[in-house]
């Protein structure tokens, strides 16, 4: 890394892995992952990782054409690419395979699989010389993320945005760091002092969602931005309204008028081994059509904002190159203080 590099920072697994100047993901999400956001992490030396249904649906891009379009916004830095290989629909999985295969066409080599089995991605990215992270909440989904062959995990804690998981990012790292697989912490990193306070526990990276939702690139309704920058970590609820299975959102007059549990019909169905896919497909073309207006509109719409408990620490909307200077700038303080201290001599 040259002297003048922007982001001069610590090498770890990830950025070996990805590409990256700084451990750092922008992760994908629907529907905020727009191409400008996604560009300008991965151009201001994090990884910016693309939500290909955001990018086509929200957005309006045809995927190779909005892949361009990112490669060319982040300036020729790497970018991810998200490919959700949940098993409810085979119609949606060929899908998500051939826009695999279109990002590995444009030369995309970092992947992050979510919420199933990823192994035909494993193989198609490997085949081609790329990466693959998976998201997990617990050890046995990281088992047979190891088992399909990924090369690391993203560690999804219970201070997630979104589908979070029950477990603390220290559980996390505590249940997994014996399986040899860099580890990334998604949760609840809001603030610089919180990144560092993560990679100083072991992590290879992290993944930041609503901190990058609070941006100037993010499209994101101004509404939207306002309700992060307004919310505190007890504020953020878990819902089963909006997929079948809790996921966190700001709690806002909306969510308190219509509940956040799934009805009982709903939950007994979410448990049958069969019919929960039906179930989930449901929710999930309900939410992807909610989320959108949502994030487009703003309270103009039904306000349904998901957001991580890192709100605590998001007080002003940023430029992205700011935010990812700021979270640089602290792993630079935690390395000098390294050195200085292996420099003091013993007493």
């Amino acid at each position: 890394m040259s002297s003048d590099d922007p982001c001069p920072t610590l090498e770890t697994a990830f950025t070996r892995h990805s590409g990256a100047r700084v451990p750092l993901i922008c992760g994908a999400m629907y529907p905020c992952s727009n191409p400008e956001l996604v560009g300008a992490a991965s151009a201001a030396g994090a990884l910016g990782v693309v939500q290909p249904i955001s990018l086509t649906y929200v957005h309006g891009r045809e995927l190779r054409a909005g892949l361009r379009e990112i490669l060319r916004l982040s300036g020729g830095a790497p970018i991810g690419f998200n490919a959700i290989v949940e098993a409810s629909s085979r119609r949606y999985l060929e899908r998500m395979r051939r826009w695999v295969d279109v990002a590995l066409d444009e030369g995309v080599r970092f992947f992050v699989t979510a919420l199933g089995k990823p192994d035909t991605i494993v193989r198609a990215v490997h085949e081609a010389g790329g990466i693959v992270y998976h998201d997990v909440t617990e050890r046995r989904w990281a088992l047979k993320a190891r088992d399909a062959g990924v090369d690391g995990l993203i560690c999804v804690n219970r201070r997630a945005g979104g589908h979070a998981g029950v477990r603390t990012a220290e559980e996390l790292h505590r249940d997994l760091a014996d399986l040899g697989l860099p580890l990334v912490c998604a949760g609840g990193i809001g603030t610089p002092a919180e990144f560092r306070a993560a990679i100083d526990l072991g992590y290879a990276a992290c993944q930041l969602g609503t901190r990058f939702i609070a941006t100037r690139e993010c499209s994101a309704h101004p509404d939207y931005k306002r309700a992060i920058l307004a919310a505190r970590a007890e504020d953020i609820v878990l819902t089963e309204k909006i997929s079948g299975v809790p996921v966190a959102v700001i709690k806002t007059p909306a969510i308190e008028r219509t509940g956040t549990r799934a009805g009982f019909l709903a939950r007994r169905l979410l448990r049958h081994p069969r019919a929960k896919h039906w179930v989930r497909a449901y929710y999930t073309l309900k939410s992807i059509v909610q989320l959108k207006r949502s994030s487009l509109r703003g309270s103009s719409y039904r306000d349904v904002f998901q957001a991580g408990q890192s709100v605590e620490g998001i007080h002003e909307v940023l430029p992205v190159a700011e935010v990812v200077r700021r979270f640089a700038a602290a792993l630079d303080e935690a390395n000098a203080d390294r050195a200085a201290t292996s420099r003091t001599p013993k007493a």
